[in-house]
Formats: structure tokens, sequence, C-alpha cells
């Protein structure tokens, strides 16, 4: 086993721990609205976005329609763009063939581990970590679902916390060092509330607005912050 290889399960490991008690958390949810195993195994073996299966699984159960699915988890995931970008710049020399397995394996997780990795990332140590990665979301899914056939109703509703946990983990660390993080994500916590309470907007387009506008207020506060910088 050479270096590359052990480096890249070394790293993988932190990422495939976490990956399994949001997956188990995604197949119980799945088992508890109805679909069947073959839905929620093709859920996160094609999907493969973890924020996103939660968020279109929640529209599907308030009734939300095909178009307003995929614009919502169309915006949650464009960071992808962005994370991509980054990360071609940080890959050698890859043939087309290994493209759209690198391209679809990127996740915050995995993009988080290969930002902090230093130096040029090799096509075995990226593909490793992504299929360490996908391995236990799409193992858990299958978990989670056959035990949420065993589990009491309560118990299977409240696993959706799993998910909010993941992405604090990822979230946290951002906000130590940021006043305006936490501004943002107070804000977004709190025109949400609001525009479920106003209920003017129909069912899951509340989650949509706040995207679009909290989006926009970051993009404000990051250039002003780059300016202050600059200027300084």
């Amino acid at each position: 086993m050479t270096r590359q290889v052990q480096d890249a399960f070394k790293a993988a490991i932190p990422i495939f721990i976490g990956y399994i008690p949001a997956a188990i958390a995604f197949g119980i949810l799945s088992k508890g609205c109805g679909i069947t195993l073959l839905e929620c195994f093709l859920f996160s073996a094609v999907v493969f976005a973890g924020a996103s299966q939660f968020i279109a699984l929640n529209l599907l159960m308030t009734g939300m329609g095909p178009g307003g699915i995929i614009l919502t988890t169309l915006l949650v995931n464009f960071r992808h763009f962005l994370m991509s970008a980054y990360l071609s710049t940080r890959i050698g020399k890859v043939a087309k063939k290994y493209l759209f397995l690198i391209a679809f394996g990127v996740t915050d997780e995995v993009f988080s581990v290969l930002s902090f990795n230093k130096g040029q990332l090799s096509k075995t140590f990226v593909i490793i970590l992504q299929l360490s990665a996908y391995s236990a979301w799409v193992g858990g899914t299958i978990a989670g679902y056959v035990m949420g056939g065993f589990l009491p109703e309560i118990l299977s509703k409240s696993m959706g916390v799993a998910l909010y946990a993941l992405l604090l983990a990822i979230l946290l660390p951002e906000i130590k060092t940021s006043v305006k993080a936490l501004i943002l994500t107070i804000a977004s916590g709190l025109l949400n509330t609001l525009l479920i309470k106003l209920d003017i907007l129909p069912n899951g387009w509340t989650i949509i607005v706040c995207i679009l506008i909290i989006a926009l207020a970051g993009s404000f506060f990051i250039a002003t912050e780059v300016q202050e910088e600059s200027c300084g």
C-alpha cells in the first residue's frame, strides 16, 4: 500500500464516521415518509448530497412540485460550483474519464479535508477519499431504512437532527472566527421563522427566499470586508 493510499484512508476516517449517523438518520426518515427501499437507495446513490436530500424529502412531504424541489436543491448546492472550481486548481492533470467521478464526489466534508491538504492533490488521494465518503453515506442510508422498520415512530421522526449536527460541525469553526458569519446565520434563522409565521409563500418556498436574500447579504458583507482589507 503506497503512502498516498494510506494518507487517503487516514484522512477519510473522520468523514466516514461522521457520515454514518447522518446517513442512518436519512434512511430512517425515508422509511417514515413512505418511500420504498429502492427509492431510498437511489436517493443517496444518485444524488449523494446530504443537506439537499433531507430538504428534498421534506419538500416531497409538504407536497411541493418537482420545479420547486429542483430549484431549491440547485440553490442549496450552488456552492459546489465554487468548491469544484477551487479544487480544479489543486488537482494535477487528470484523464477525462475520471473528471465526472471526482466532480460527483465533491461534498462539504470532502472539500474541507482536501482544502487543508497542502500542495497538489493526486487523483488517487481524491478518489479514495470520495469513495470512502460515498460508501459510508450509501451504506448508512440502507442500514437506516432497515432500522426504521423497528424503531418507534416518534424516534424515527426525530432523526432529522443528525443533519443539523453535521452542518453545525462545519459552520461553527467559521462562526468562531467571523462575526459576520454569525450574524448571517442568525439572520437566516430569523428570516425563515418570520416567513413561516407570515404564511404568504407556497409550501417549501420559504427556504428558497431565505437562500437568495442571505446569499445576497453575504456577498455584500464579503465584498465590504475585502475592500476594507485592501484599503488597510
